[in-house]
């Protein structure tokens, strides 16, 4: 059987154009070998799975590259850059400190340091989840990463800033990774899913998109899964079952019932929502999502803020004009209040009910 790769391997990015969703960091970085204006030490900051080991790398390479692109871009076929995409550059080395975070850690790549590159203009040292470095060890490298040789270049990165002691930051440009828009997330899924020749609905990338909130890998993660799952075929409804999240029918439905006064079918969409194994908070945090998109929809000056397809957003629509704004906003006051004191109720499936039963009297009883 042939070796399966994952998506977040295979479609790395290879050079600052193709990084998905971090321009003002690429772009900053770009300017900065153009100009020759280089820091000493770079602290790429932000949450799990937006890019930060991937730029470090990409920049590693570039400032290497023998011969750059007019675009600032590594070339790929110096000896340089053929070294480091075959895993043997001499002059990029990269260190996990969640597993070498000693002071004797650190003490050894100090002295490597020391030694000036064998080819090549930088000796690049990557230090990944620098917040798990000992507190002896972030003394034991503060000097270096001050006064360090002109052939060297540090890149840490990390996901806890708040961890990293002053005298460090100080010390390095801070570079802070924001999450990825699900937009964006949705079209790289779509590039990888017409290159693998996966077929989809729109509606299930964007499931996968809310789901990874924000992280690209954990979005390329979620997307093999269910690629293995459906076969090949990634569907709104297959996605929603295999991740355990709740259709939109539900709730598309249960407005609908809010609307007509219909407490009965209210209390009956519940209770097969709890037979498919989904709790009340889980239901009523949906609910109020649900309630948001509506009235974010009214106004297309804000429909970018729902994390739907296409299709979807014309039903958020049409469903919103037949509440009416001050309709939706005592719907989102009753749901959001019930989910805040979901957690110190008692009878859990009771309060949940009570909730519906407010929400579907509103039409007679304002």
């Amino acid at each position: 059987m042939e070796n399966f790769v994952v998506s977040a391997r295979k479609y790395r990015p290879a050079t600052f154009k193709s990084v998905v969703g971090q321009q003002h960091i690429t772009t900053t970085l770009q300017n900065a070998i153009r100009t020759n204006q280089l820091a000493q030490a770079f602290l790429f900051c932000g949450p799990r799975g937006v890019g930060k080991t991937t730029c470090a790398r990409i920049l590693a390479k570039t400032i290497n590259c023998t011969n750059l692109t007019p675009e600032v871009e590594a070339c790929g076929t110096c000896d340089s850059c053929l070294s480091f995409e075959q895993g043997g550059s001499m002059n990029i080395f990269e260190l996990d400190a969640a597993s070498h975070n000693s002071v004797d850690d650190i003490r050894q790549l100090v002295e490597q340091v020391g030694i000036p590159p064998q080819s090549g203009q930088y000796k690049v040292y990557i230090i990944d989840e620098v917040h798990m470095l000992s507190a002896a060890a972030f003394n034991a490298f503060l000097k270096t990463l001050e006064e360090p040789p002109k052939w060297a270049k540090f890149i840490l990165a990390t996901t806890e800033k708040h961890k990293i002691i002053p005298t460090i930051l100080s010390r390095c440009q801070v570079f802070d990774f924001k999450r990825i828009q699900s937009e964006v997330i949705v079209e790289h899924l779509k590039y990888i899913a017409n290159s693998e020749g996966v077929k989809y609905e729109d509606e299930a990338l964007h499931i996968i998109a809310r789901k990874a909130e924000g992280g690209l890998r954990d979005a390329l993660s979620t997307f093999d899964q269910l690629v293995s799952f459906t076969q090949g075929n990634l569907t709104r409804q297959l996605c929603n079952e295999n991740l355990n999240i709740l259709d939109s029918e539900y709730y598309f439905r249960l407005v609908d019932y809010f609307r007509q006064g219909d407490i009965s079918n209210s209390l009956l969409l519940y209770q097969d929502v709890i037979e498919k194994g989904f709790d009340g908070l889980h239901f009523i945090t949906g609910l109020s999502e649900h309630l948001r998109n509506l009235l974010v929809s009214l106004d297309p000056a804000t429909h970018k803020l729902m994390e739907v397809g296409d299709t979807f957003k014309g039903r958020f629509g049409e469903q919103a004009i037949n509440c009416g704004i001050a309709l939706i906003l005592k719907y989102l006051e009753i749901s959001s209040d019930y989910e805040y004191r979901y957690k110190d109720a008692g009878n859990k499936r009771l309060f949940v009910e009570v909730a519906l039963m407010r929400l579907a009297a509103l039409v007679t009883n304002p």
